[in-house]
């Protein structure tokens, strides 16, 4: 029989240190974009996908980049299901992942198990780590919730025996979901039931992929003749699949630079992909029809795939590409969600056996039916269609003794909407301190004034959190809130009235000061957002009280304020704040990279290329960033050494 137990997993790793309570006003630095050009050429419903609501921020979730990169054992909490055929480990307080999938009667492992715990700044909203199965939902780019917890508990499955559910509110996009593990008795395969359901009034934006990490050595194989080819370069073209410029590209390490597969899965053609070594044997996954899109990424075998290999794992312990599936044909696309209404679907995750003359041959149709037939006969497409039905009887069945809580957001918008969601309760005991002024503003109609020992915390930006902080007293902090949340909306000059506002009005001036600093800069006023960022930095060190949420906000201050200096040629300004930061800030490798810039400012090229010599390590360096290189650039004309070079598109 299935059963479901708690355990903990220990790892090297590090921890995730605090969130960044700055708020994250900077437009989003996403590279899955494409231009008007290339977007005109697209497919008539992939092109209005391609526009349907981009992200272009991440408000009001908060960035994660307080982790390093010096590992010691870390204990990661772990719920594992299992039957005499499958054991699947999740980690609840990461986002529900699926870190292991086995099949006990061959003992292999079907994913590939990163054997350490390195965030790195993936997610949307940073911290993100690789392995295993992940939920991305929300927007374009890694969930938000990579590195957050979520709900967890038991329900009856279908057949009687326990599913796994797991459940959270996304906040980008203001959608509940649950994702419910179930294997049925004897099975070898691991089904998985997904609903998004948008509760609101006026249809959303929705996106899905479910991420499948497998070793790089693997074949891929998807019933697709074509693909469209996006890299780095931010261009997306149709090509040929397997073989494209000369080169076939269902081998991960035949491909130079990271790339991404979105196949041509055609109408009526099954859904599924699958990952084979050299014997024939992998993962396949395959899902009802609604999950329309299939991917391979790709990290190559050039110098900057490479390196980004060794720095998300174990140098030695081999490499991992992506196989994905998605709801829209690219990951590019949003779905509209209509209103009251929800998206829902079944996947299957097991083990396939083939013959590997057949599906490693050079005949693509010969390997995609070897495949396809044995997938038939190991898991009938009707079979996963009948299972997604008798999901259905179960999903709005309430869950069971909880063993794990995620976030107190979702028990704010049931609070706030009095909504009722079958399934996934969001229970007011989630509710926690990041809450109770919003539930104070929500029943009493005033923010309250936070204590004066630390930081302002998290804002809220939707439509009804932004009209009730418009109609509460204004005092400095509603004032500041109340800016986020009209930046957030568009309403930019607003939003700068309503910081100026409460600039006229604060004691503790710093966070409105650093508000209207980021609205100059994006503006193009920079010599003011200098200098308001001097100022933003002096009134911080003046406030400043003890613990780890000021220290996290010196951190974060202090790069954006050099960074905003530097750009106006003040490298004495930028010193001063240089100065003030404790040694130990100094030492990481983010501000080693900032005092290489610093002293090229400065004029002191040796000392500037004498730090890189020393060598650092930027823990939380931006996928597809470039500025570890830009920077040597301007110091020497010598080659790129390896272990600085993280580039994932041909130098021009």
């Amino acid at each position: 029989m299935t059963t479901i137990r708690a355990d903990v997993l220990t790892v090297p790793g590090v921890e995730l240190g605090p969130e960044n309570p700055l708020p994250a006003l900077r437009p989003l630095d996403e590279a899955h974009t494409v231009d008007e050009r290339t977007r005109a050429g697209l497919p008539r419903d992939m092109a209005r996908q391609v526009g349907y609501e981009p992200l272009r921020g991440v408000l009001p979730v908060r960035l994660l980049d307080g982790y390093g990169r010096d590992r010691a054992e870390v204990a990661l909490d772990t719920l594992v299901l299992e039957n005499d055929r499958l054991r699947v480990t999740v980690l609840p307080g990461l986002g529900g992942r699926i870190h292991s999938l086995v099949h006990k009667p061959s003992e292999r492992e079907l994913l590939y198990r990163n054997p350490v715990f390195q965030p790195a700044d993936f997610a949307l909203n940073g911290a993100w780590f690789s392995g295993g199965i992940e939920w991305n939902i929300g927007a374009t780019g890694h969930t938000t919730l990579s590195c957050a917890p979520v709900h967890a508990a038991p329900v009856p499955g279908p057949d009687g025996s326990p599913m796994l559910r797991l459940w959270e509110w996304e906040r980008l996009r203001d959608l509940p979901f649950q994702v419910d593990l179930w294997l049925p008795d004897g099975s070898d395969f691991l089904y998985v039931g997904v609903r998004v359901r948008n509760p609101h009034e006026k249809p959303a934006p929705a996106y899905w992929w479910s991420n499948i990490a497998v070793p790089e050595e693997h074949r891929v194989l998807v019933p697709a003749d074509e693909a469209w080819h996006f890299g780095y370069e931010r261009t997306l073209r149709r090509v040929p699949a397997p073989v494209s410029d000369g080169v076939d590209r269902s081998y991960p390490l035949h491909g130079t630079y990271p790339a991404d597969y979105f196949y041509e899965v055609p109408d009526g053609e099954r859904r599924w992909i699958a990952a084979l070594d050299g014997e024939g044997h992998g993962l396949v996954q395959t899902s009802t029809d609604l999950l329309r899109g299939r991917k391979l990424f790709l990290w190559g075998a050039g110098t900057g795939g490479r390196r980004w290999q060794s720095w998300l794992t174990e140098p030695g312990t081999g490499g991992y590409a992506e196989i994905q599936a998605g709801l829209a044909r690219t990951q590019l696309e949003h779905v509209k969600l209509e209103a009251e209404s929800e998206f829902s679907w079944l996947e299957a995750y097991g083990p396939l056996a083939t013959d590997p003359e057949r599906s490693h041959g050079t005949d693509w149709a010969a390997a995609r039916a070897e495949v396809a037939g044995r997938l038939a006969s190991a898991l009938p497409r009707t079979t996963v269609e009948e299972a997604y039905e008798a999901w259905l009887t179960r999903a709005d069945t309430e869950p069971g003794e909880r063993l794990h809580t995620g976030s107190g957001w979702g028990a704010l918008e049931v609070a706030r909407t009095g909504g009722k969601l079958p399934g996934t309760p969001f229970e007011p005991s989630t509710l926690g301190a990041a809450q109770e002024p919003w539930l104070e503003l929500l029943r009493g109609g005033t923010y309250p004034v936070p204590p004066g020992d630390a930081p302002p915390g998290p804002t809220l930006v939707s439509r009804a959190w932004r009209d009730m902080l418009e109609t509460a007293p204004a005092d400095p902090v509603t004032e500041y809130h109340l800016g986020v949340a009209q930046w957030h909306a568009g309403d930019r000059a607003q939003a700068v009235r309503s910081w100026e506002r409460g600039l006229e009005l604060a004691s503790g001036a710093w966070p409105l000061l650093r508000c209207l600093a980021v609205a100059d800069r994006e503006t193009g006023h920079l010599e003011r957002a200098a200098d308001r960022y001097a100022e933003s930095f002096d009134r911080l060190c003046a406030e400043r009280g003890e613990g780890g949420e000021w220290t996290a906000a010196t951190v974060a201050l202090a790069r954006e304020a050099i960074d905003a200096l530097l750009a106006v040629e003040r490298p004495a300004a930028a010193r001063s704040v240089w100065s003030r930061l404790d040694p130990a800030i100094r030492e990481r490798g983010r501000f080693r990279l900032i005092l290489a810039r610093l002293l090229l400012a400065e004029g002191d090229r040796p000392a500037a290329r004498a730090v890189y010599d020393a060598g650092f390590e930027v823990a939380d360096l931006r996928e597809g960033a470039e500025a570890v290189g830009e920077v040597w650039s301007r110091l020497t004309d010598e080659r790129l050494p390896p272990v600085y070079d993280f580039r994932m598109r041909p130098t021009v």
